[in-house]
């Protein structure tokens, strides 16, 4: 009998067995059904290390997989529970937290990483966090005076803070907390995605509900004049359109001609213009999905709008071969888009020169959402015209509106329950309307 006979070769068919290539890792499943994956990647410190990821199904654990060894092959190291807070949130905002927000969203989360997060919680390891160290340290970073903690005082011509030994107490907004808050919750959230930590510790730490921004809506008074002060502005349009319909400042630059049709008195809200850092002055899209949507045009601003383009046609003929035909609707004189911040400084010279109270160019879409509410339109409608996401949002922004709405509605009702006998007997002093003049809603 010979040795191949007592012996036999294993069998080389490749059928009944997957072949991954060398640095693919490997993928098999475990006793508790789950699929597990594990290879290589670049860690902290120009090393490599060894990792596993998990998932229902074979699929979704080379997924995961195949997703951590292409950040590594671009040189990002992948973090794990091991390392620091700090490690971590460089790689999300690195190769996680890019792809998925806004370029001036992103700009923001970068900001607070920076400023807060890391010098507070950076050198604490992303396992150990607990939700005591978050809450301590927002509690201290709600009393600290940011002059002092980030040394702004050293770069004034003149210290007024630390360097002169008498504290301004800059501290941080609620507004601003809560979204430091928020920056840490989505940083950590997604660790708990990639199994990195079992939980997201920020999530137990309660903040409060801060104090929603106050905002100066017009009057209807106050709407009339500021309309009659726009008459012969180069703008004018735009900051009718603006009040009469409470379009965002991003949305009203963007309006491109062929977004109108005047015919139908509808425009179509498709885009937001913008300046980013890497861009420029760019064309976004609309803040959610629910801001791009099509609104009915009041007559006003039909007429102003086709003033507008006969006055466009005569600054292209005036520039000639220096106009820039941009197919804006609100350029500046050489067809070129117009900037925010330009748009903003023709916003308060109209208000100095029209000596109305200065607001802010978005308390125009406040005002527009006042004055509806106030002439009884249903909240639905104005979230519709806002391009709110949801109904919520409405609700919550202008909640002092409705309650003073509320109490008009209940003492028209009380005027309805009143005794008949006793409103005959009171004397009638004229200043009064007969109660079967009352409205009723």
């Amino acid at each position: 009998m010979t040795s191949s006979e007592t012996n036999p070769a294993p069998s080389t068919s490749t059928s009944s067995r997957r072949v991954r290539a060398n640095g693919d890792g490997t993928v098999y499943q475990r006793k508790d059904g789950r699929w597990e994956a594990a290879g290589y990647v670049l860690a902290a410190g120009d090393t490599r290390k060894r990792i596993r990821v998990y998932g229902t199904t074979r699929k979704d654990a080379v997924a995961k997989l195949t997703e951590k060894i292409a950040t590594s092959n671009r040189g990002i190291p992948t973090p794990t529970a091991q390392g620091s807070l700090a490690a971590f949130l460089t790689y999300w905002l690195e190769s996680v937290a890019v792809h998925r927000l806004r370029e001036n969203t992103h700009t923001r989360y970068t900001a607070v990483v920076r400023l807060y997060l890391l010098p507070g919680l950076g050198k604490k390891n992303l396992a150990k966090l607990t939700a005591k160290d978050v809450r301590t340290w927002l509690d201290q970073l709600r009393t600290t005076c940011q002059c002092c903690a980030r040394g702004l005082d050293t770069t004034r011509d003149k210290p007024q803070c630390c360097a002169i030994g008498t504290c301004c107490s800059k501290r941080l907004s609620p507004l601003t907390l809560a979204y430091v808050h928020s920056v840490l919750k989505s940083a950590l959230e997604h660790a708990v995605r990639e199994e990195e930590i079992p939980r997201n510790v920020a999530r137990n730490v309660r903040m409060g509900t801060p104090r929603p921004r106050r905002f100066e809506p017009l009057t209807a008074e106050e709407a009339r004049d500021f309309l009659s002060a726009t008459n012969g502005h180069q703008l004018s349009a735009l900051f009718e359109l603006a009040l009469r319909t409470g379009l965002r400042k991003g949305e009203l630059l963007g309006l491109r001609w062929e977004d109108l049709d005047l015919a139908s008195g509808t425009a179509s809200i498709r885009r937001t213009l913008q300046r980013t850092n890497t861009g420029g002055l760019t064309a976004l899209p609309t803040k959610t999905q629910s801001s791009e949507r099509r609104i009915a045009l009041p007559t006003p601003c039909l007429r102003s709008l086709e003033q507008h383009r006969d006055q466009q046609r005569l600054e292209r003929e005036v520039a000639g071969t220096g106009w820039r035909d941009s197919g804006y609707v609100f350029t500046r004189p050489n067809g070129a888009p117009i900037e925010g911040a330009t748009l903003t400084r023709h916003f308060t010279a109209l208000l100095r020169r029209a000596r109305l109270r200065r607001i802010r160019f978005h308390d125009l879409r406040h005002s527009a959402a006042t004055l509806l509410l106030e002439q009884g339109v249903e909240l639905v409608v104005i979230k519709e015209l806002l391009g709110h996401a949801h109904i919520g949002v409405t609700a919550t922004v202008y909640a002092h509106v409705r309650l003073r709405l509320q109490r008009d509605a209940i003492d028209l009702l009380g005027n309805a329950l009143r005794n008949p006998d006793e409103t005959a007997t009171r004397p009638d002093d004229g200043d009064e309307p007969p109660l079967c003049a009352a409205p009723v809603r």
